[in-house]
């Protein structure tokens, strides 16, 4: 009789713990997920702080910008992430499901920026492409006689002559990656708009004509690893890969980047934002959890300090183009308070 009292006891703290919100005692490890481009700087961050404080590392998983975000606001408790890495801004749909989903407060942190490269083998071919370009080569179809058709572009010099007489072949990151919304918005549609037989089209059916890539095996959905596609890229000359440019800067012997619209994907050129394809990555942290979840807050310090994504910071190492000094203070200062992000700024 003891034990099964014992037994119910037990049972019932249980309950207890696992119907509080987000308590310490069910949990006592910040979870991450997010982005696989923001990845490596977040699990460097993730490290630091493991080894240098005295709390737990970090758990941390690449589940691509719009994976995470659908796991952080899908709720408040301990089985919901604390803080979720996007390599393009919260959407306002996003903000919607956490605000219907009780999560009221959310910290939003700018924490420098990224280009989009394109990328092959350094053994192959250097190339120049225009968005244009890019898009005649991906789109499942393409302006022909003032009609849109099926793609017959089978290789690059069918597109340009000056272009590699080369099978296209291009692995992309899948619809969940902040980098394939990126891409859509910077490549793509850049690309697409300057086609008038697009252009002309209602809304809806345009950007359905810009963003539905051809599926006949010239654009390949290789997954959210990064390293996989680098794999692919030095055993295939003819390939193109579609990822962010930390990868590239770490695998420089590996890989070389083609120039889009005239501009090399350069730290500085990112950073001016000369590169078409430059963007911002972000972390978003679910405030509810703050001071529950043991070591959130200083988490946010150590992603934050000077020595971290600053100018001469370990994140720069990585491959992290810092913002500049008075727009990094900025987000240091409302990532350190806290500052929850305005629904209303999304929902205009």
């Amino acid at each position: 009789m003891i034990k099964k009292s014992l037994a119910i006891a037990a049972m019932a703290t249980v309950a207890a713990v696992a119907a509080q919100p987000a308590s310490a005692q069910s949990r006592d490890q910040i979870r991450i997920v997010g982005s696989s481009t923001v990845y490596p700087f977040a699990s460097t961050v993730v490290e630091h702080f493991g080894r240098e404080t005295e709390f737990k590392t970090p758990v941390i998983e690449s589940t691509g910008s719009g994976g995470g975000l659908k796991l952080f606001c899908a709720g408040i408790g301990v089985q919901h992430p604390d803080i979720t890495n996007a390599s393009r801004r919260i959407k306002a749909s996003e903000v919607k499901r956490c605000m219907d989903n009780g999560i009221k407060q959310v910290t939003e942190v700018k924490i420098g920026s990224d280009g989009i490269v394109i990328a092959n083998s350094a053994d192959a071919s250097a190339v120049s492409l225009t968005t244009k370009q890019i898009w005649l080569a991906l789109a499942e179809k393409v302006p022909q006689d003032g009609k849109l058709v099926m793609n017959p572009n089978q290789k690059w010099s069918d597109i340009d002559g000056s272009l590699p007489d080369r099978k296209i072949e291009v692995l992309g990151p899948p619809p969940t990656s902040g980098t394939r919304d990126a891409f859509n918005e910077l490549a793509m549609e850049a690309g697409c708009e300057q086609f008038e037989t697009v252009a002309s089209l209602p809304e809806g059916e345009m950007e359905k004509a810009c963003l539905t890539y051809r599926a006949d095996g010239a654009w390949i959905e290789a997954g959210e690893n990064d390293v996989l596609i680098v794999q692919k890229l030095t055993a295939n000359e003819n390939a193109f890969g579609v990822f962010g440019y930390s990868f590239l800067d770490q695998n420089r012997d590996k890989l070389q980047a083609a120039k889009v619209n005239g501009f090399e994907p350069t730290v500085s050129n990112i950073s001016s934002d000369k590169y078409p394809l430059s963007r911002s990555l972000w972390f978003y942290v679910k405030n509810a959890h703050v001071g529950v979840i043991p070591g959130i807050k200083e988490y946010v310090e150590e992603f934050t300090k000077e020595g971290t994504w600053g100018r001469y910071g370990y994140l720069v190492e990585k491959g992290l183009i810092p913002l500049p000094d008075d727009e990094r203070k900025a987000w240091r200062e409302k990532a350190r308070s806290f500052e929850p992000l305005n629904p209303d700024d999304f929902m205009g």
